[in-house]
């Protein structure tokens, strides 16, 4: 089955009529994402499956379960593809979460999570749904992403990854993201996103642009605090 849609980026395929359940960061948050797992809908995770939280072995056992039952997948988050880099030997600051979740792996989930980061989608389309784990680029909408490897991302695969940076670094020492991009979504557009927590108030944050396009950010904080979300969506059109 083709996975292009007309105008280059991936799409979205998944069973004829299957409504989807879109579902944000869970960073080791097994318990809530085998709750949202729980569904007869197909289930888009827009990744960071790992570190932070208390689980993030049995988090990536419950998405690959899901990818082989063909029930679901998962975008390829900045955590995810980090921990693939220290499985495979590049040099990576290896911070205590990090440590933590490598612990947790046996040798048949680190070989697992290393074949499923490379097949792992950095950004989909399904009809006006856009799903990106960190920042959205008009690139998007004309180029499919490069061929998936282990190294540094570059240009719209970075602010897949990472968003879009300020320059400038916040007082917990992670860099400031700028949220300019959700003013370049086309009108008629929804992005859905993760990798920032832009809410505390326990609901997913909307954002409308000036072009007439939307973003939803879905990091609500699982695994630092806070819970998990996910947004119920029907069958495309």
């Amino acid at each position: 089955m083709d996975m292009q849609s007309a105008n280059g980026a991936a799409a979205l395929t998944v069973p004829p009529n299957t409504p989807l359940r879109i579902v944000g960061d869970v960073h080791g948050d097994a318990t809530a994402f085998a709750y949202a797992a729980a569904t007869d809908r197909f289930v888009v995770q827009l990744g960071d499956l790992v570190d932070c939280g208390p689980d993030s072995a049995e988090a990536l056992r419950i998405m690959f379960r899901m990818i082989d039952e063909g029930r679901g997948l998962f975008l390829l988050g900045n955590h995810d593809l980090k921990l693939a880099r220290v499985l495979a030997g590049q040099a990576v600051r290896l911070t205590g979460e990090l440590a933590d979740t490598i612990e947790q792996l046996d040798q048949a989930l680190k070989q697992r999570l290393l074949a499923e980061v490379l097949r792992a989608p950095r950004w989909l389309r399904s009809g006006s749904h856009f799903f990106v784990h960190a920042g959205f680029h008009t690139a998007m909408l004309e180029e499919t992403a490069p061929a998936a490897d282990l190294g540094r991302p570059a240009g719209a695969v970075s602010r897949a990854l990472f968003g879009e940076p300020t320059g400038r670094i916040q007082p917990d020492g992670f860099p400031e993201r700028s949220l300019r991009w959700v003013d370049r979504i086309p009108a008629g557009i929804t992005v859905y996103c993760g990798h920032d927590r832009r809410s505390f108030d326990g609901r997913p944050y909307v954002r409308h642009g000036r072009g007439g396009g939307t973003a939803v950010f879905l990091d609500t904080g699982a695994g630092k605090g806070g819970h998990l979300s996910w947004i119920d969506l029907p069958p495309s059109a």
